[in-house]
């Protein structure tokens, strides 16, 4: 029996080290070649990491959450047979590369996270009877001021409390041994102050996010600007198109539209259909549209990208929007999917407020937001009438976006979704 180390696999794209975000194995665990050993996620990408020997989890060598290098020690193993030619307790270690990591979508994971550490001291226990009280019903409890305050900012009756001082006088030491007991239920209302804390630890796709979120506001001097459309011309098209359903195709939702209406707007002004590189002092302005759609999944937000919509129709922008947001769902969408955005639509729905900032997908430049659709009056000259209205949340990189640019693009997209018509009729 020798002991074997495999270490952390080249995973490609030059990536220099990976976060580890689950071990799949324990040190005493049995394990036969290519079961898996830990899941890592780089900056696209969660791995599956398998093991090239089969034999028991001697050592594993970091914490969840952890940056693990290429080329480190992942875990060692105790081995048999010719796989244990040189035994741990007399030459060094010969290190085993893993096979081929498996490389599953960026983000998405569906798998569970690592469980909530809970403090000890935090646990809750049943709250105290009222046995021990030894007072004669609707008898005022004594005690000094500075218990009674004692009391309250613990949540405690008094009257459930059995004091030891002279005359049943509640003494301080009486508070803390009630409390001791447990919590008791406040005025006998049958509710009890609860004093767990639960330890979270962010990793994975949370922390990926975190730091995303982080840059862009960091680097990024956002201007959002917040414009209301009158979206009812829209709505009424949307709702005859979708009496004629189209086998195979989904229902049109908004979203197609105002990403047609885009792909005119920015094929108007390309500075924001653009990528910044700060550190170069390059802005890299693209012919192609990728609309990148921030959607919410069981893992986290990720971002799948409709590639090329100035060249796709209405229903083929749906098609393709609805198979990527299924696709990030699940957990199937790959790193090509979720790749290559040059300007971000986030949207809430029917959950969405009457405004929001978005925060800009880092590098572009800009982002659009589409909040909730509401029926409110709007005065057409004579008189209020009720229309459908949304505003529409969008935030530039001021450093590169001029206010005016900004206001322009914003406008043009009023115009197109007012008059829904126009998005379809060639410059």
């Amino acid at each position: 029996m020798g002991e074997r180390s495999v270490k952390l696999p080249d995973i490609g794209e030059g990536i220099a080290e990976a976060e580890l975000v689950e071990w799949h194995v324990k040190v005493g665990d049995l394990v036969r070649e290519d079961d898996l050993l830990a899941t890592v996620m780089t900056d696209k990408a969660s791995v599956e990491i398998p093991t090239p020997l089969a034999g028991e989890v001697s050592w594993i060598g970091a914490q969840i959450g952890e940056a693990v290098a290429i080329g480190s020690t992942l875990v060692k193993l105790k081995v048999a047979g010719d796989d244990a030619s040189e035994p741990a307790n007399k030459a060094p270690t010969k290190d085993v590369a893993a096979p081929p990591a498996l490389v599953k979508a960026e983000a998405p994971d569906a798998r569970p996270a690592p469980p909530a550490r809970v403090h000890p001291a935090a646990i809750e226990v049943p709250p105290a009877t009222t046995s021990a009280v030894r007072r004669a019903p609707g008898e005022k409890p004594l005690a000094s001021p500075a218990i009674r305050l004692k009391a309250r900012e613990a949540g405690i009756d008094l009257r459930q409390v059995h004091g030891t001082g002279p005359a049943g006088r509640i003494t301080h030491e009486d508070i803390d041994a009630f409390l001791s007991r447990g919590p008791a239920p406040l005025h006998g209302r049958g509710m009890s102050p609860k004093t767990a804390v639960t330890d979270v630890k962010v990793v994975g796709l949370r922390r990926r996010i975190a730091e995303k979120m982080a840059l862009s506001k960091s680097r990024i001097p956002h201007i959002t600007i917040i414009e209301e459309v009158n979206v009812s011309p829209l709505e009424e098209l949307r709702a005859t198109l979708n009496k004629k359903p189209v086998p195979e195709q989904p229902k049109l939702t908004l979203l197609p539209f105002l990403m047609r209406a885009m792909a005119k707007a920015l094929a108007e002004q390309p500075a924001l259909n653009a990528l910044y590189d700060d550190e170069a002092g390059i802005v890299h302005q693209h012919a192609g549209i990728h609309i990148g759609i921030a959607t919410q999944t069981p893992s986290g937000l990720v971002v799948p990208v409709v590639k090329h919509v100035e060249a796709r129709d209405l229903r083929d922008c749906s098609i393709e929007l609805n198979r990527l947001a299924q696709r990030a769902r699940e957990g199937t969408a790959t790193r090509e999917e979720l790749t290559g955005s040059t300007i971000t639509i986030t949207s809430l729905g029917a959950l969405g407020g009457l405004a929001t900032t978005p925060v800009i997908n880092h590098p572009e430049v800009a982002i659009v937001g589409v909040n909730k659709i509401a029926v409110r009056p709007v005065w057409d000259g004579t008189q209020f009438v009720p229309c459908k209205m949304m505003n529409l949340s969008s935030s530039f990189d001021h450093r590169v976006i001029d206010g005016w640019d900004a206001a322009v693009f914003v406008q043009r997209l009023k115009e197109l979704l007012e008059n829904p018509a126009t998005i379809f009729v060639d410059p």
